[in-house]
């Protein structure tokens, strides 16, 4: 079995972070609209696209979104980690060839009953520094298995 870096129950702190970084490609967009099914022309359709606000093609928002699950199943706290909510505010639109960058920060831990509850921040950036995503998730970190 492969070997995972995790951070278990009780071994996350406030301040810990993790990040993780994607290129967003025109193959990435049409790929989530399969997925999906979400064929807004807005993402889908350059003619279309051109004669609106942006005058290009955008990403699904919900791509930098998934980022901040990717980080945290993978990075912070890692593989077991236990999504349970997600607030998400869309700041600027994404464009093919950006280079997004999610990195979501610990900024409180609470001991419930028989488990802890971690609220995290969860910010993506693109390459020029930009917030194009940001909000706040909940996790549940993994337990050890006794």
């Amino acid at each position: 079995m492969k070997e995972y870096k995790i951070l278990y129950e009780g071994e996350l702190k406030v301040g810990m972070s993790g990040s993780v970084s994607k290129r967003i490609s025109e193959e990435d967009v049409d790929t989530f609209a399969k997925v999906t099914g979400d064929y807004n022309p807005m993402h889908m359709d350059q003619e279309f696209a051109e004669k609106t606000q942006f005058h290009k093609r955008i990403a699904h928002g919900m791509l930098s979104a998934g980022m901040i699950s990717a980080c945290l199943g993978t990075k912070m706290p890692g593989p077991g980690a236990i999504y349970l909510n997600q607030s998400l505010r869309f700041d600027k639109p994404v464009y093919f060839g950006d280079v997004l960058v999610a990195t979501v920060t610990v900024e409180k831990i609470d001991q419930k009953a028989h488990f802890q509850i971690a609220t995290l921040s969860t910010v993506v950036t693109n390459q020029n520094g930009d917030k194009v995503t940001e909000g706040e998730a909940q996790i549940m970190p993994a337990k050890r298995d006794k």
